[in-house]
């Protein structure tokens, strides 16, 4: 497809961006540049696009090349039939979905032999026609193909044959197609209800709430469309359309017969109810189904990227030795000691549980103090899984009696068992047994939660809704895409970062992240950017892709320690000749001063260079270093166990958001089980989605709405509840 006609389209698709950045974007896509590159170092050119903005263009201009195949392929398939009309291709061409170009096709479409098939071959088709036309002689050419054919020995078989054609030629008319589907969109709803046994199969009433369930279709959330898809599959629930069939029957009789009445017209009407019946409203019910399905998988994936995004750029905890506590019972807890970069000092196994022995249990105390003591331990992580609770109560109780403050965390140890498993790990930890592996990467994911958790498969870290119902390609892609985004955004040190973490910077592919990896282990650390060019197949492309967000610290150049391109070192080395600052004094108080002053336009046109990316260069120039992440809320600290016997409503609490779903936000304050804010209780004023008022990893003040002790469910609500009262 022609470039420009290929802008124009994605224009029509997404009119706030202009076709000249859209045809600027797909330019350079066409000549292999990156989202994260472009959306960062080519302001300019696309008039200050984002990294959505540009991935949408990338995507809708997918959708509209595929589309613009499956036309000319219809196309094609028709004008060989000799059926291809000026009409029928202004039509075809017109059309903006694919199902559109399918509706058009189908009449045309070569089918599997059908009754309608059997009525043609036996020369039916011009009393079908006579029978659309009203032709006056109807009865006359019924009668004559009486007793014509073997299969025609009567008129009751004449009129079956009809009957066929009519309806089958009704069913596939794509204008009558498009107006019924557009009416039960409108007017249709879903109905559930229990399938035969159906309960047996849902001991614990997860469908519950649709054993008997109605609403109208156009006022289903995302998320019932994919409980209502899973119940349907897991054979507990049936699942229909309904609809006002009344009000599509006299669109057709209008459309069909209109005011004629006779023999032309019954049969028109009944073949019209049969073609309803058979072919278009089953149709129509398969393609909102799809489509339902469809918008819910794309919510559903956006949901799990948005909340995977904001736990990827939780705060680290720089700078402190770490203890990770893989809690179990039976088998023992795990510890694995981190010092202050992630690097592995020590690793014991105790048993602080039943059912260890009460000797073992009180060996366990001695031993964690140990370690603590021994390795000046400033921070137990410990993974909320099993055991979890028991374990904080243990830690919480040895951290009292420590002369120094010593904190404990709970993280989500989702995927770490993954990580434990994955070749990996087995590479980094090849004497460890799986559960020591854990207890590393809990650590380490507060620590650094970006560097270790792209170690693990995104659909793995469980921080989204309905995420294995979806399509795991679409998933995949998605999740991709969010952790390029987070670690180009973030920028990596590539004297310390794993290859696991270095494949995903722009540019880069998992071959020339293990090579720069290898290339460092060989040389020892790369002292500046340029270094780069040495490792083995990073090619001119791959270097300016990527070397903007890659960090050395330390090096020869402060300039390599910022997201400033080495494309612009000569602008930022005049700024600060100008300025008459030295280079060292990048970071500097004195320095930020002076760039504050410079007039943006004035500079941009004496150094030729658009002023976005000059106002980027003096940011960067500002803040060497810099991580995103450093203004992301910290991790809680704790050093004292809540128990769910303590919860009272009313009572406020501090919590960090777990997970974040279309009807509320999962907030973990301190007790075994996290607690729901529901939607509604999120403000005192309408939420349309919780995404606007909390992301994963946030901090927020809530309070004890109820406690089903019974069920373990904690209700929370962040209003107030002494707003209002006196």
């Amino acid at each position: 497809m022609e470039e420009t006609s290929l802008a124009a389209a994605i224009h029509q698709q997404l009119p706030e961006i202009k076709v000249t950045q859209i045809k600027a974007t797909l330019t350079m896509l066409t000549e292999g540049d990156t989202v994260p590159f472009i959306a960062r170092y080519r302001k300019e050119r696309t008039q200050n696009l984002d990294e959505v903005q540009i991935r949408a263009i990338e995507a809708t201009a997918k959708q509209v090349e595929q589309l613009d195949k499956k036309k000319n392929d219809v196309l094609k398939k028709i004008d060989e039939q000799g059926a291809l009309t000026p009409k029928l291709a202004s039509a075809i061409k017109a059309a903006q979905k694919i199902q559109q170009v399918d509706n058009l096709y189908l009449p045309y479409k070569q089918k599997r032999r059908t009754k309608a098939t059997i009525a043609k071959e036996l020369g039916l088709t011009p009393i079908a026609q006579a029978v659309f036309a009203f032709a006056p002689n109807l009865n006359a050419q019924i009668e004559a193909m009486i007793g014509s054919k073997e299969e025609l020995a009567n008129r009751e078989a004449v009129l079956a044959g009809v009957h066929e054609i009519i309806a089958e030629t009704i069913g596939d008319h794509a204008q009558f197609r498009d107006w019924i589907l557009t009416a039960t969109k409108n007017k249709g709803r879903i109905v559930t209800n229990t399938k035969r046994g159906g309960k047996d199969k849902d001991p614990e009433g997860k469908y519950e709430q649709y054993y008997e369930f109605d609403q109208a279709i156009k006022q289903l959330p995302t998320f019932r469309t994919l409980a209502i898809n899973r119940g349907e599959k897991a054979g507990v629930l049936s699942v229909k359309i309904e609809t006002d069939q009344t009000e599509i029957l006299n669109y057709l009789h209008f459309k069909l017969v209109g005011k004629h009445q006779g023999l032309a017209a019954d049969l028109l009407t009944d073949a019209a109810v049969d073609a309803y019946k058979r072919f278009i409203g089953p149709a129509t019910e398969r393609e909102i189904r799809a489509e339902l399905t469809e918008v819910a998988d794309e919510h559903a994936i956006n949901v799990f990227g948005s909340n995977l995004y904001h736990l990827l750029m939780q705060a680290p905890m720089k700078g402190r030795v770490v203890l990770g506590f893989d809690p179990a019972y039976r088998t023992g807890c795990k510890l694995a000691v981190l010092d202050a970069n992630g690097k592995f000092l020590a690793k014991k196994v105790i048993y602080p549980h039943k059912p260890a022995s009460e000797s073992k249990r009180k060996a366990a105390e001695g031993e964690l103090i140990d370690l603590i003591e021994q390795y000046q331990v400033e921070m137990i992580v410990i993974g909320n899984g099993t055991a979890s609770r028991e374990s904080e109560q243990f830690v919480a109780t040895i951290i009292k009696k420590m002369q120094r403050p010593v904190y404990y965390v709970i993280t989500n140890e989702a995927g770490a068992s993954v990580y434990s498993a994955s070749q990996v790990a087995r590479d980094e930890f090849p004497d460890f047994n799986v559960e020591e592996r854990s207890a590393v990467s809990i650590g380490r994911r507060v620590q650094d939660p970006l560097a270790e958790l792209v170690k693990i498969d995104p659909q793995a870290i469980g921080v989204g809704q309905y995420q294995h119902d979806v399509s795991q390609k679409n998933l995949a892609t998605k999740l991709d895409q969010v952790v390029e985004t987070a670690v180009n955004q973030v920028g990596v040190n590539v004297n310390t970062a794993s290859a696991e973490l270095l494949e995903h910077i722009a540019g880069l592919t998992k071959t020339t992240a293990n090579n720069i990896v290898q290339f460092r282990n060989e040389n020892g650390p790369f002292n500046n950017r340029q270094q780069l060019k040495s490792v083995p197949r990073l090619g001119p492309k791959a270097f300016e892709q990527s070397v903007g967000f890659l960090r050395i610290i330390g090096g020869n150049n402060p300039l390599d320690n910022t997201d400033i391109h080495p494309e612009s070192y000569s602008v930022a080395e005049k700024v600060l000749k100008k300025l008459g600052v030295d280079i060292d004094k990048l970071g500097s108080q004195e320095l930020a001063q002076r760039l504050n002053q410079l007039n943006l336009s004035q500079t941009s046109q004496a150094l030729a260079i658009g002023e976005p990316t000059l106002i980027d260069i003096l940011n960067g120039m500002k803040t060497p270093g810099r991580d995103l992440r450093d203004t992301m809320p910290a991790p809680l600290l704790r050093q004292d166990v809540l128990k769910m016997s303590d919860l009272v409503p009313g009572m406020k609490l501090q919590g960090a958001v777990r997970n974040v779903v279309d009807f509320g936000i999962f907030v973990d304050v301190g007790v075994k089980q996290d607690g729901l804010v529901h939607i509604s209780k999120m403000s005192d004023h309408y939420v349309d989605s919780p995404a606007k008022i909390a992301a994963v990893g946030d901090i927020v003040t809530v309070w004890i709405d109820a406690v089903d002790t019974n069920r373990n469910r904690i209700q929370l609500t962040m209003i107030d509840p002494t707003i209002g009262k006196e």
